[in-house]
């Protein structure tokens, strides 16, 4: 009797706890649905534009964004391939539903013409509503090999060429009184590796300027938010010097372009001020240790790079 009592209990506790998680589910598909449905609404009949538009990033903004009914500005460095994007996106989407994307060729790290796109920049729609900053350079090698001229011209692309751009289109957003700028940085704006040090100085730079951009356009109902992620999954791509500092050999794991632009896409919906994007929790938890623990993370680095020289050694 009494374990036929218990045998109830325990049925009964299942089945309650089943129907919790049932609804739990449910309300969250609900939930992200709503969510979905803002963010596509959230760019509708606005000013987007986006840095670098040629990246695998780039190219997925665009898409994401032209369908939901953005009148897009797409920027890069080189006019045939803007070209190319413009034509592939207006001919797998509805004409009725989008605009077609004005298009401005723009090279950060030909520093000197920026300041000229600028007016060409706002003359495209008269206003800007959001600004996705999604340039970037990436550079690997160590600090000695590296010379003074590569060391700016990662600059110019990490952090002048964003600076620039901002403060050339800031009066406009202050008189306006709304915008949204996004910057899209990565983790070592944050966290830094050895054998990184020029672009994780750029980013730690870029990082720092928007944050403290941020508190000071609040007044004017402008929204600055920044994304840190580890790495964006990109195809494979070879190089025929593969000691050339400019090439990062692309990981096999990372983030889905097309996970981040949905990311950017509900940044933009929810104006949420700062992300970290990372599948794995050891960023993360790197982050928590720098701050914490700073002599363990130094060690650790340190450590890490004593491991490279002794596997170099080793293969000589």
């Amino acid at each position: 009797m009494v374990s036929d009592i218990m045998r109830l209990d325990v049925t009964s506790v299942w089945l309650v706890l089943s129907v919790v998680l049932v609804f739990a589910a449910g309300v969250f598909y609900l939930y992200s649905l709503i969510l979905r449905h803002l963010a596509k609404t959230t760019v509708r009949n606005k000013v987007v534009l986006i840095t670098d538009s040629l990246s695998t990033l780039g190219n997925e903004c665009a898409k994401l964004f032209h369908t939901g009914g953005a009148r897009m500005i797409l920027c890069g460095n080189d006019w045939e391939k803007l070209e190319t994007l413009a034509e592939r996106l207006m001919s797998e989407s509805d004409p009725t539903l989008t605009f077609p994307p004005k298009l401005v060729e723009l090279d950060f790290s030909n520093m000197e013409s920026v300041p000229e796109i600028i007016p060409e920049i706002l003359e495209c729609y008269g206003s800007l509503d959001v600004l996705v900053f999604n340039s970037s350079m990436k550079v690997k090698a160590p600090v000695q090999s590296l010379t003074l001229q590569m060391d700016r011209t990662v600059m110019d692309v990490n952090y002048f060429g964003p600076v620039t751009l901002v403060k050339g289109v800031l009066p406009s957003l202050i008189s306006r009184r709304t915008g949204h700028i996004l910057l899209v940085n990565s983790i070592q704006g944050k966290l830094t590796v050895p054998f990184r040090a020029t672009y994780a100085a750029s980013k730690h730079a870029v990082q720092a300027f928007f944050e403290c951009l941020r508190a000071e356009v609040q007044e004017y109902g402008i929204t600055v938010s920044t994304v840190n992620h580890t790495f964006i999954k990109t195809p494979s791509t070879t190089s025929k010097d593969k000691d050339t500092a400019t090439h990062v050999k692309p990981k096999s794991l990372g983030v889905n372009p097309e996970e981040m632009a949905s990311e950017l896409l509900k940044a933009l919906s929810s104006k949420k001020k700062e992300i970290l994007m990372a599948h794995s929790i050891i960023p993360k938890a790197a982050l928590y240790v720098r701050s914490l623990f700073p002599n363990l993370f130094f060690a650790i680095m340190a450590a890490g790079v004593r491991n490279t020289a002794a596997v170099e050694m080793s293969n000589d």
